[in-house]
């Protein structure tokens, strides 16, 4: 039995603020050194740029917005993005959700391979190919938004201030959030972006075939967001999940990336627990990155 989708006390904030605006063209290829420098760079500044935002220091986020221009803007960090994920690079992280749910009982395939039910749905969010695993999947129908579109199979659009479904055809199967949340600006944005992810996934079904998968979410963060930092672990993650009504069904770990698929439960009352920053690890060597429910 499904019970009515809550909505969150306030306006989510858009994912667009605090970011710095698109500025240069990027190169045409970049080697793969160079593509991880420039991603680690660009997300040091934006980290930057929003704190001084944040702090109302109009002098130095004008001057990071400067560093960020030099460096190629947002579109730069995009072009760096997309060559990480190429096959050829083996950067895709749809391959493993894929992987995941290549499962015949699970996704209920017939024996010859072919489903005879229409497609499941999914939400790509921060979508920068067309051409990845999912989207070659003959399971789903993909919908894909980012924030600044590369590529007109995908559209322009924040997520958090995408409308919220008013049926549940309006709604998704799983939802993907690749290397996503951790884009987000602040602690509390991150968390409200899980929040809202609840609304726009399907009703439960009873837990056999298709229904032991889905709806879910995946989600994909750098290892070091969960393994190294002093404010989130593995367990304060699952805990944060289970509050929104998720429980873990899968996990990967890599040396750069962990991996996710989480199970939502829309018959269970969402709670309204706060997760406020807490040090869960010390160590002058760990990070700050941190997830926060209000």
């Amino acid at each position: 039995m499904s019970t009515k989708r809550r909505k969150g006390d306030k306006r989510p904030s858009a994912l667009s603020r605090g970011r710095p605006p698109t500025l240069r063209k990027p190169a045409a290829s970049l080697s793969a050194k160079a593509t991880r420098t420039l991603i680690r760079s660009h997300h040091q500044l934006q980290k930057a740029h929003a704190k001084a935002v944040r702090d109302g220091d109009a002098v130095t986020a004008a001057s990071i917005e400067e560093q960020i221009e030099q460096k190629g803007g947002l579109k730069s960090y995009q072009q760096a993005s997309i060559t990480g994920q190429s096959s050829e690079r083996g950067g895709d992280s749809s391959k493993v959700l894929m992987q995941w749910l290549n499962s015949a009982s699970n996704l209920g395939i017939t024996g010859s391979g072919t489903r005879p039910e229409a497609k499941y749905k999914m939400l790509e969010v921060g979508a920068l190919s067309p051409s990845n695993a999912c989207s070659r999947s003959p399971l789903f129908s993909v919908t894909r938004i980012d924030l600044h579109s590369q590529h007109p199979g995908i559209q322009e659009q924040d997520f958090m201030e995408r409308p919220l479904p008013t049926s549940e055809e309006e709604r998704f199967d799983v939802i993907s959030l690749s290397l996503v949340v951790n884009y987000v600006p602040d602690a509390a944005g991150r968390g409200e972006m899980l929040r809202r992810t609840c609304q726009f996934l399907k009703a439960s079904a009873e837990d056999t075939g298709s229904a032991a998968v889905f709806p879910s979410l995946f989600l994909v963060l750098p290892a070091a967001c969960v393994t190294n930092s002093r404010y989130l672990d593995g367990e304060r993650l699952g805990d944060i999940m289970n509050t929104l009504g998720y429980a873990l069904l899968q996990r990967k770990l890599s040396t750069k990336l962990v991996y996710y698929l989480w199970k939502y439960n829309s018959s269970v009352e969402a709670q309204r627990q706060a997760f406020p920053k807490v040090e869960v690890r010390s160590g002058k060597a760990r990070n700050n990155f941190c997830i926060v429910l209000r």
